[in-house]
């Protein structure tokens, strides 16, 4: 068969590759691909099967279990999972309920599946930026997004207009069970409280960290695809799409040092590459004349 990377960033083959299903997440809704990119370096350190240690997060984005059962009552059906959403009911109290248990197991363990977590991600994201827009009366910047996946919505306007009156205030005073919960975030290591204004730059910082690592590994998948592509070379990959993802890094990161450069590669090994990836990594140098 003939490998093609880029239509594995389309959506023609998302399984197995984080990357293609926040890419496929990207272009069904509309919300930037970096931001979602980082986000999941953020949250998860890009690993679907993630768990919170102090909370009930769970899978690429983090997802408390309250959070993903509304964001699927109101998009699931959107996206191939009307079964799921059609078991979620609310209460007089607004709290997101499923009857059957092994249902309820089943549609939380999707926030684990990197596709369906993309998806209602992205969504999560949409909706929130509608409502920071009409709230304050501007574009939601990357960070606002991320503020309202971290402290909800409410919490997100709370954060965002404290911190316009008053950027230099404590944010442990304001959110006492985020803090406990999220002790890292809203306290330095010599547990000095952070402000707002500290603890929303340090999320762009992280955001933008994680989104130019991931912007780095698409842009190895590219490089992987033009020289497959230009030379019209049959690659088998013998551990799926993600051995190709870690060739085309690998060897980008190559090519970067033969030309003096510095490339991010976070999710290849330089060191100890599979025989596999090697096997690739060297084809798209040969194809290049490297």
């Amino acid at each position: 068969m003939t490998f093609n990377p880029i239509a594995t960033l389309t959506g023609t083959n998302t399984t197995g590759s984080v990357q293609s299903a926040i890419a496929l997440a990207s272009r069904k809704t509309g919300i930037d691909f970096n931001y979602l990119m980082g986000q999941a370096q953020l949250e998860s350190g890009m690993r679907a099967d993630a768990r919170s240690g102090t909370s009930s997060a769970a899978g690429l984005y983090q997802f408390v279990e309250q959070s993903w059962l509304r964001v699927v009552k109101q998009h699931g059906a959107e996206h191939g999972l009307g079964w799921a959403a059609n078991s979620i009911t609310t209460t007089s109290s607004g709290r997101m309920m499923v009857s059957d248990p092994g249902m309820r197991r089943a549609i939380l363990a999707l926030r684990n599946d990197p596709q369906t977590a993309s998806l209602m991600a992205a969504e999560h994201a949409s909706d929130n930026k509608d409502a920071i827009e009409s709230s304050f009366g501007r574009a939601a910047t990357g960070t606002d997004l991320y503020m309202a996946h971290f402290l909800g919505l409410g919490g997100a306007r709370s954060f965002l207009g404290a911190m316009q009156e008053s950027p230099n205030r404590s944010a442990a005073t304001l959110f006492p069970a985020a803090a406990r919960a999220n002790r890292n975030i809203f306290y330095a290591s010599n547990g000095q409280p952070r402000t707002l204004a500290q603890i929303y730059d340090r999320f762009t910082a992280k955001l933008e960290d994680g989104a130019a690592g991931g912007s780095a590994q698409v842009g190895a998948v590219s490089l992987a695809s033009t020289t497959l592509g230009d030379s019209g070379a049959t690659v088998i990959p013998g551990n799926g799409e993600s051995s190709t993802s870690e060739a085309a890094v690998w060897a980008k990161a190559t090519l970067d040092q033969i030309n003096g450069g510095a490339a991010r590669v976070q999710n290849a090994n330089l060191m100890r590459p599979t025989p596999d990836t090697a096997r690739l990594a060297y084809m798209m140098l040969a194809s290049l004349g490297a």
